[in-house]
């Protein structure tokens, strides 16, 4: 399997469990709704578990713009492969979005408020303020990728056996800094499946709000940048 190849796959897989528990969780007529933050958080968790797992041995499995980007800043990727990369994991993510979409289809039907279809896709804040927003995206990232950067081997990034400390990170951070704004901490997990949102027939929904699209890219690359910084000082 090609690094291409394993970056989309890996991150539809992402999505695909992570979208997949927040339409268990929030969407009328499921098995699992309204169970709550904790599940998100370990749905998101394993996501990522799964996605390293099965990437890891062809891309190092970086699934996330914010690593690529941190691991070039750092020197352990090469920077010409930084675009590849990035668009692999957008459409990866989109594709994750739309396994999740036809997976709970008519429970997208049974749903009327179309703010929660819209949580299915992406984030959003609980309280809108854009510098505090953006500052919570890039206060998580920062821990995400510090933490990246201490497991990622030079020019690959993340090994098989890192798949569970990672996993343990991404639950870690969904329950302590997850609360403000669903903590993205991924430009490609919210981009990807909010660009599907918007293409998708979906009934009764609403605008994709793009107003807000900006700070789950800008937030996580800067807490990325910062977190390399922090490495490169560190090393």
């Amino acid at each position: 399997m090609s690094a291409f190849l394993a970056e989309l796959i890996g991150t539809a897989i992402i999505i695909i469990f992570g979208g997949g528990v927040v339409a268990n969780v929030i969407l009328n007529q499921t098995k699992g709704n309204s169970s709550g933050w904790i599940v998100i958080s370990f749905g998101w968790a394993i996501g990522v578990f799964a996605g390293v797992l099965i990437a890891a041995p062809y891309s190092g499995a970086h699934l996330n713009p914010a690593v690529t980007i941190a691991l070039s800043l750092a020197h352990k990727f090469p920077i010409e492969m930084v675009m590849p990369y990035i668009l692999a994991q957008i459409l990866g993510a989109m594709a994750g979005a739309l396994a999740v979409w036809l997976a709970y289809h008519l429970h997208f039907e049974a749903t009327d408020d179309a703010d929660l279809k819209l949580a299915v896709f992406c984030t959003a804040p609980n309280i809108r303020s854009y510098f505090h927003n953006m500052l919570t995206e890039t206060i998580a990232t920062f821990v995400l990728i510090l933490a990246v950067l201490y497991m990622a081997t030079p020019e690959v990034g993340l090994g098989s056996l890192n798949a569970l400390p990672v996993a343990l990170v991404v639950l870690g951070l969904g329950l302590s800094l997850g609360g403000p704004t669903g903590y993205a901490i991924n430009p490609a997990r919210d981009l990807g499946p909010r660009l599907m949102h918007s293409l998708l027939p979906i009934k009764e929904k609403r605008n994709s709000d793009w107003a807000y699209s900006w700070v789950p890219i800008v937030g996580p690359v800067i807490g990325a940048c910062l977190a390399s910084l922090l490495y490169i000082c560190l090393s």
